[in-house]
């Protein structure tokens, strides 16, 4: 009967229309930027720390705050290569999910990034060695992923956020309820912190609180219980956008935006966004499109109106400067200059002329 209760107050909430969702319209964008995909992992020249006689460290990135303790449950993002080849075998970046793992309950291939997690703080990015004994082990790995037998590894990992619980609950074993209920707790941490100017925290929190609400969680939605995570979902990809425009990374709002649009095409604060972030880039013309289809459902709307009028006010720029440069190159044609003469052709002609009359008025006069 308490969670049918949680599960009311909640619909009412989301019936409500998301009222603490941030509002950034006036912001010109947090987690940090995935690091670029080279040949092998990056070089790192900060102090080596050892952690364990098989695991060592790195800091690429400071974090903040505390360090997770046992059983914890973290989220990260990383990458892994076999040390002696230099053969990347996993990329949580490139396949877009974090990984959650609760430390002490670990899997027995990654006891060595455990260690290493336990040992960063959120928002720390860091390069870890790790020796194959707490790795893959003697025997290695011949599925998935394809690890060689006695591989040391180096992860370079981020420990995007952590949940502090004393029983170590994982997602997996969590409710409907409890899995909405956290990723709401953390879309309000995030909220906070949006408003404190602390963006890259902010960012953090959002990406923990989707992580909750992943796509293999919210393919076995239906009705109340899809609007529910929705309602707390989408406002999280929706303010990562925001903070994206605040910190110039265009593509990746628009990244946000999409994955909005893809479940509610018509979403206003998403076209809007989007449209801000294509503006910056230049891309005027989808600007344009997704502000208009924004008014069409929010004619009233002070701030896509002036969206609007700045982008008309940038085809006018545009097409004087157009004016201007073209002036020149297809403007009147100048006076023909008069052609200076040869003054001795000139001599010469009348001279023959003379010779002419004379030969003429001789051969009347014969006549």
């Amino acid at each position: 009967m308490g969670e049918l209760s949680e599960v009311l107050k909640f619909l009412s909430f989301a019936d409500q229309g998301g009222n603490d969702e941030i509002i950034a319209e006036g912001a010109s964008a947090v987690h940090g930027e995935p690091p670029q995909d080279e040949t092998g992992p990056p070089e790192v020249n900060s102090e080596v720390e050892v952690l364990h006689e098989k695991v060592r460290k790195q800091i690429i990135k400071e974090g903040h705050g505390n360090k997770p303790s046992k059983y914890a449950t973290c989220f990260l993002h990383y990458r892994a290569w076999t040390k002696s080849t230099q053969h990347k075998f996993e990329d949580t970046w490139q396949e877009q999910q974090p990984l959650e793992l609760v430390i002490g309950k670990e899997k027995k291939e990654m006891n060595g990034l455990a260690i290493g997690i336990s040992n960063m703080k959120s928002g720390e990015r860091a390069l870890l060695h790790v020796g194959w004994e707490l790795g893959y082990g003697k025997e290695g790995s011949f599925s998935f992923p394809n690890v060689p037998p006695m591989a040391d590894i180096i992860y370079e990992v981020e420990l995007i956020g952590f949940d502090e619980t004393k029983e170590g609950k994982a997602r997996g074993d969590m409710t409907v309820e409890e899995r909405i209920g956290a990723a709401d707790r953390r879309k309000m941490d995030g909220n906070s912190l949006f408003k404190e100017e602390k963006l890259e925290e902010a960012m953090q929190q959002y990406e923990m609180a989707i992580a909750y609400l992943g796509d293999d969680f919210m393919f076995q939605l239906f009705g109340k219980y899809r609007d529910m995570a929705l309602a707390v979902k989408n406002p999280c990809h929706l303010n990562m956008a925001a903070c994206l425009i605040k910190l110039k990374r265009y593509d990746d709002a628009i990244a946000q935006c999409g994955i909005v649009l893809v479940e509610d095409e018509n979403n206003v604060k998403a076209l809007f966004r989007r449209g801000k972030a294509r503006a910056e880039l230049g891309q005027t013309d989808a600007a344009r499109e997704d502000f208009l289809k924004a008014r069409k459902y929010a004619p009233e709307d002070k701030a896509i109106a002036r969206e609007l009028n700045l982008l008309a006010e940038h085809d006018k720029a545009v097409y004087q400067k157009q004016k201007e440069l073209y002036k020149g190159l297809f403007g009147p044609r100048p006076d023909p200059k008069p052609k200076s003469k040869n003054w001795l052709i000139l001599a010469w002609q009348l001279l023959l002329s003379l010779f002419y009359r004379l030969f003429k008025f001789e051969r009347q006069k014969a006549d």
